[in-house]
């Protein structure tokens, strides 16, 4: 298998059930790879997935299954890992870590203790246990992939408040140190940088929309 090949590979895909993990498990499947897909609430949504990606790559003779998992938990991700070893027989060779978690307190006085703990342990703390359960397996094969979900935010501050920058910003440092430490082991790690993205929860409205659009010099 050459380096950047990725068919027949496992992919973990946290938060797989709607927008971004979603897309991300269609192009996974597309190219031949096997899934282990979570979702925290939504077992419909996730099913429904499951039944698209198995008729629509049908020739591929994917290994999908899915995961309920809090990734605030470290003992649910610890489950999770185990379940992968048990329905597929691995760890992981890519991880897409993708939940995340926004609720917008724009003033830093109206946040309080308890949602910065809440917002840092979704968004940066469930990344770093995520990455230290596929590591040891990507590290003894040489080859592994690992992605996280990122913001504009972590570099721009964004409007959903310190909390949710921090976090963001945080995921980019370790991003960024893990890309470093891990590059001899063939591990590359990078994030994605989205804004406001359809079918997430991200955009409430199309008026949400507009008002973002003003902000643009070139309106658009």
């Amino acid at each position: 298998m050459t380096l950047n090949e990725i068919r027949g590979r496992l992919a973990l895909v946290t938060g797989a059930s709607g927008g971004i993990g979603a897309a991300c498990s269609h192009q996974l499947a597309e190219r031949g790879v096997h899934l282990a897909l979570t979702y925290s609430t939504n077992p419909i949504s996730i099913n429904e997935l499951v039944t698209e990606l198995q008729s629509k790559y049908a020739e591929n003779k994917l290994r999908i299954s899915t995961h309920k998992v809090d990734v605030g938990s470290a003992d649910q991700i610890e489950n999770l890992f185990q379940e992968t070893d048990a329905q597929h027989g691995q760890r992981p060779d890519i991880l897409i870590s993708n939940v995340g978690y926004g609720k917008r307190i724009t003033n830093i006085w109206d946040i309080p203790l308890e949602e910065f703990d809440y917002m840092l342990n979704i968004n940066l703390r469930a990344s770093f246990v995520l990455v230290r359960g596929v590591v040891e397996h990507m590290k003894a094969q040489r080859w592994g992939r690992i992605v996280f979900m990122s913001s504009i935010a972590a570099c721009g501050g964004g409007i959903n408040g310190c909390h949710y920058a921090a976090s963001k910003g945080g995921l980019t440092g370790m991003m960024k140190n893990l890309a470093t430490r891990l590059a001899e082991y063939n591990i590359s790690v990078n994030d994605v940088a989205p804004a406001m993205i359809g079918d997430t929860g991200m955009v409430p409205s199309v008026a949400a929309i507009q008002d973002t659009v003003a902000t643009i010099p070139l309106g658009r």
